[in-house]
């Protein structure tokens, strides 16, 4: 804001007789001189008793939240982080999913509602989808939300976009079947620069992956999934940028067997797949919960029900997994009542829950099917993890407990001051 107001166009747009060197800015000083000292450093010193919201509010208006952010926490580093915030939700039950937004906010998915957190942690407000169960959602940017709901018999439910400051319903995706719309379940998310992708189940023939253009909301094309390879069922979507693809995941409970595959959407075809379907097991390892890939290093990531994690090489089509553990529970009620594993990854680390932690691997060696262990993250409180999400130089935890989650990050350069 200080940079436009004394800036060419600004002094353009006003007349001779106006033109001032003085400029007056009627703001609370005492937290403009904070963040000066920020501008001039690149450090965040606030003075004990100072409000940090009202620091945030002042940042806004100047135009220089970023600044804030980039000083309250550094650039991710599984190694460094360090757990900044546990949050307690106001939903009724346990949470089942958490998806971290570009600005280091976050939104928890439980049953029919989904609570959407800023990047300060202030909770925003909670969007209720009338008993529609909830699959997936992102952010489009921070101030909405897509979300993925299954289908009811009143034609509810799919893909729509919400404003989380109003809470508000701006925009529903269609799916355009045989020339007339069509109401589908939307499963699996994943959002790049440009659109949007989400799996889909309908009624009829509508079964596949829609592209739907962020700006006009409009569906630009549909893959529909062949007689022996599942699209529309597919839980886990991810855009890789680094080959501009899609990599589309259907695992176990929704697929009885696992398939994944790469999706050129700009051929509308299947670049790369795997599937264990047809291929003998060693005991139940084939039940793979979830997949993540590490497209720089032309690596999959999967875990199967046992925690036991796996690395497939997407170099060459339908390679077996090579597993880096092979632990089986004594007893089958060890399988049963623990929670199941969840992935993530960030550039070239990757991080898998197991139980009440989260443990940090480098980029894996797919000739030697092994991948080293770098940190173990874990607190004291909040028991087993049920989903776990980076977003903005954050890593969010999600806990079994009733929609109580962590927030991890690496130490900034921010501190408060003991005296004035």
């Amino acid at each position: 804001m200080l940079s436009a107001m004394i800036g060419e166009n600004w002094r353009r747009d006003c007349s001779a007789a106006s033109i001032t060197n003085e400029f007056f800015i009627d703001r609370n000083p005492a937290y403009f001189s904070v963040l000066l000292d920020l501008l001039r450093t690149g450090e965040l010193h606030m003075p004990a008793g100072m409000s940090e919201k009202a620091l945030y509010r002042e940042a806004l208006y100047y135009g220089i939240l970023d600044h804030v952010r980039s000083a309250k926490w550094g650039m991710l580093d599984g190694n460094m982080l360090q757990c900044t915030n546990t949050v307690r939700g106001h939903a009724t039950g346990d949470a089942t999913a958490i998806r971290g937004a570009q600005d280091g906010g976050c939104c928890v998915a439980h049953g029919p509602m989904v609570h959407v957190y800023d990047w300060s942690m202030e909770a925003q407000i909670a969007l209720t989808l009338d008993y529609v169960n909830v699959n997936d959602a992102g952010f489009l940017n921070p101030e909405r939300v897509v979300i993925c709901t299954c289908e009811r018999g009143d034609k509810t439910g799919g893909m729509a976009l919400f404003n989380v400051k109003r809470g508000r319903l701006e925009h529903k995706y269609e799916v355009c079947h045989g020339g007339q719309y069509k109401n589908c379940t939307a499963g699996a998310l994943a959002i790049n620069d440009v659109s949007l992708f989400a799996s889909c189940r309908g009624r009829s023939n509508e079964y596949g992956i829609g592209c739907w253009d962020q700006v006009t909301g409009k569906l630009t094309h549909f893959l529909y999934e062949g007689p022996s390879w599942p699209l529309g069922v597919a839980c886990k979507l991810q855009w890789l940028p680094h080959s501009n693809m899609l990599m589309v995941a259907a695992l176990y409970p929704h697929s009885d067997d696992s398939f994944i595959s790469f999706l050129d959407m700009r051929s509308n075809n299947i670049a790369w797949s795997w599937t264990d379907a047809e291929k003998p097991a060693i005991g139940d390892e084939k039940v793979v919960m979830d997949a993540v890939a590490m497209d720089e290093c032309s690596t999959v990531c999967v875990v199967n029900q046992f925690d036991n994690l796996g690395f497939i090489d997407t170099r060459s089509n339908n390679q077996g997994v090579r597993w880096r553990d092979h632990y089986q529970p004594g007893k089958i009620s060890e399988a049963e009542e623990h929670s199941y594993s969840k992935l993530a990854v960030w550039g070239s680390q990757l991080f898998c829950s197991k139980n009440d932690s989260v443990y940090v691997f480098c980029t894996p060696d797919l000739d030697a099917a092994r991948c080293v262990q770098t940190a173990k993250l874990k607190k004291s409180e909040g028991g087993d993890i049920s989903d776990i999400a980076v977003g903005g130089e954050r890593l969010f935890v999600l806990h079994n407990e009733e929609n109580v989650f962590d927030v991890w990050e690496t130490p900034g350069s921010f501190s408060t001051a003991n005296c004035f």
